[in-house]
């Protein structure tokens, strides 16, 4: 089991924390999932105790510097006057045929960020921005594993104008469109460009990407899609049954 290297140090979030903590991980370690965030708290975020293992590039690396990065406005009344979005539960991008349910992300006692143990499933950081909320709302998942494909594979595939739908535990959504990718070295990962704990609410999808150095054992690269909010769907709730009345005779 192996943990991928730190992906940077996001703002801290409502609240405070402990001091940051930046962990950096020795040649070697394989890069099963998308980079280790750095939580809002400003405890470094790594993953910890991943079954997924990496020991081939499954694809051609690519460098991806698509659309243009959209510029975070500040939130107006929803900073302070609209109730708090519930969690999500599910993901759902209709261009790369991803469904998948979310599970909840937190930091663990040794001050990193667990990651799904399947490598298809997807996270998201429970500590941070939900989506919908002002901030970036951070989801994470696999690129790929022994066996192949994980559910992270497709990303690259996004471009600018894709939807991604959020479905949250009230029944309600939130529609994001798909504004950039960025594919940043892990060592020089841009904290300021990636995490936002106020603005307007935006979505970040991060993964592994770039080249697959076989002597470190894990990919060179940080695979981030930048998303904006587009579009709330209320709560919606199932049609009552149709009850059928039959007179007696």
């Amino acid at each position: 089991m192996t943990d991928p290297s730190t992906a940077g140090r996001p703002p801290s979030a409502p609240g405070g924390g402990r001091p940051p903590r930046t962990r950096r991980f020795p040649p070697g370690r394989s890069c099963p999932l998308a980079a280790a965030l750095a939580v809002a708290t400003g405890m470094a975020l790594a993953a910890a105790g991943t079954t997924a293992l990496i020991t081939s590039p499954v694809r051609p690396p690519a460098h991806l510097d698509i659309g243009t990065l959209p510029v975070s406005q500040a939130a107006g009344p929803h900073d302070s006057t609209a109730a708090p979005a519930a969690p999500p539960v599910r993901i759902r991008i209709a261009h790369i045929a991803l469904d998948e349910s979310l599970a909840g992300l937190q930091v663990q006692q040794d001050g990193h960020l667990g990651v799904p143990e399947n490598p298809h499933q997807v996270g998201w950081w429970s500590g941070g921005p939900r989506p919908g909320d002002p901030g970036a709302a951070i989801i994470i998942g696999h690129v790929d594993s022994r066996t192949g494909p994980a559910a992270f594979y497709r990303l690259p595939e996004l471009r600018p104008g894709d939807e991604i739908s959020i479905d949250r535990a009230d029944r309600s959504r939130a529609d994001f469109t798909v504004r950039a990718l960025r594919q940043f070295d892990k060592d020089d990962f841009p904290d300021d460009q990636v995490y936002a704990t106020t603005g307007s609410p935006s979505l970040r999808l991060i993964t592994c990407g770039g080249a697959y150095d076989s002597a470190l054992g894990g990919y060179r690269d940080n695979l981030v899609v930048y998303a904006t909010l587009a579009a709330e769907h209320p709560p919606h709730t199932s049609p009552s049954p149709i009850t059928t009345h039959r007179s007696g005779n």
